[in-house]
Formats: C-alpha cells, structure tokens, sequence
C-alpha cells in the first residue's frame, strides 16, 4: 500500500485530524468553540502543508485512487488541491527556480528588485491556482487532474456550507486560505535574496532537528532541490552527502526560522 513505510504516521496522523475536524464539523455549533478550534490548529495544519508538499513530489501509495483520497483531506487541510504543486512547484518552481524571470515562486519584482515578506506572500497565495494553470498548458493530462479534482474539492465544500454554513467555513474554508497563505510564508526564507546560477548556492538549509521531524526533512532544502523526487527521508543521509558544496551561511539551526529575512 504505502510506498516508503516513513509515511505511515504522518498519513495516519493527518487523517486523524481531517477526522477530528469533521466530528467537529458534525457535533458543534458554538462559534467561540470553532473559534478557539480554528486557533489551535493553525500550526498544525500549517505543517501538514509540508506533508503535502512531499506527497505531491512522491506520491504516498502505489494505487492512485488512495493517492487521490489523500490529496483531498490534504486540500481540505492546506488549501492546496491534487496536482497544485505538482504544476506549481514540481514542474514550475523546481525546473526555474534559478532563474527568476520564470521562477512560479519568484522572489523578485518584474523590475529586479526583491520583495518584501507580506508582498512575497500575497504573490504566491493569490495567483498559485492561475501559475499552476498556466504551467498546466505544456503538461494538459496533469493540467486535466488538477481542474477535475479542485472541481471535486469545491463541489465537496459547496456541500459542507450548504449543511453547515458556519462550521464549514470556520473548519476548512477559512483554515484553507490561512494554510495557503502559510504555505507562501515559509518558503519565502527558502531562497530569497539569493540570485545565483550555482544550485549548491540557492537555497537556506536548516539542520534543527525537530523543525526536521515536524516538517519532514525539508530543512534539508539543497538537498531536496539537487533530487527533488527523493523521498524525504532519505533527505538528510544525501544533505551529508553535499553539504561540502553549501556554504556555511546557508546552513541555519533554528525552530522556526530558516533564514534572515
């Protein structure tokens, strides 16, 4: 069933809270305690972004359709439906991300000059689901996955407002846009500020030992760029591998941050 048998908690993990949101979903209408809810699990449902972001570069199970199961307590959770970051980040950022005229996640202005956080942030969450589309168009059969599945994904929370208006949008709609917004905030510190044709030179790396448990190893970001299909945990054995290549500045130990912004 599972590719990698490393995917096994996080997956049960995640499908243990998509369960938790809809036994909320079902049994509460108190909007201070949905409230409270919706506080709580910012963070954790901003980690998951990270699971999704590596199941999206290597698929969690052999059979499609449980890959397809997945991504959709994934989409409720970060916002980020089937194929998104396979168009966005997979084929987009990762191939361009040297090259910021191309770049989907680019931090710099069409003038040249970088942006800011907020202004990175609202960049990358408002037009993710335009870039992905656009890539879409040299890669129709995973352009045609992507619409169809956020298609599902939006009919399934038309449904969840129609029962439940209220905790619908307090348990996944609006967890979704914050999860987006999340998803352009952290990656933010990846590569900003520096422009370079050197991949060993591209990216921030951050070798914290529970940021790299909490997010699956993508601390080890050189690493995952130089074989953006290796499975996660083999991250940190070819980061040891590389590392000769990085230099110091570029390797951080810290919790919550990768990089000086």
């Amino acid at each position: 069933m599972f590719r990698f048998s490393a995917d096994r908690l996080p997956v049960f993990l995640v499908l243990l809270l998509s369960m938790l949101d809809f036994a909320m979903y079902l049994m509460v209408d108190n909007i201070w305690l949905l409230l409270s809810y919706l506080l709580v699990m910012i963070i954790p449902k901003g980690l998951i972004c990270a699971w999704n972001h590596h199941h999206q570069h290597t698929p969690t199970f052999f059979w499609k359709p449980l890959n397809r199961l997945l991504e959709f307590f994934y989409a409720l959770h970060t916002g980020a439906t089937t194929n998104l970051w396979v168009l966005h980040h997979v084929l987009g950022h990762h191939r361009n991300f040297l090259d910021q005229q191309r770049d989907e996640s680019a931090w710099k202005r069409d003038d040249g000059k970088a942006m800011n956080e907020f202004e990175y942030i609202l960049s990358i969450a408002l037009t993710a689901y335009f870039r992905a589309f656009r890539v879409g168009k040299k890669f129709i059969r995973v352009q045609f996955v992507f619409v169809l599945y956020s298609l599902i994904t939006l009919s399934g929370l038309i449904l969840l407002c129609w029962f439940k208006f209220v905790p619908a949008m307090l348990l996944f709609i609006l967890p979704m846009i914050i999860s987006l917004l999340f998803t352009a905030w952290v990656t933010y510190d990846h590569h900003s500020g520096l422009d370079t044709d050197n991949q060993f030179l591209a990216s921030y790396n951050n070798v914290n030992r529970l940021f790299n448990i909490l997010t699956g190893n993508l601390g080890y970001h050189t690493a995952h760029h130089f074989n953006q299909g290796l499975h996660w945990s083999k991250l940190p054995e070819l980061h040891t591998k590389i590392k000769h290549q990085i230099p110091p500045k570029l390797i951080r130990n810290a919790v919550f941050v990768i990089a000086d912004a």
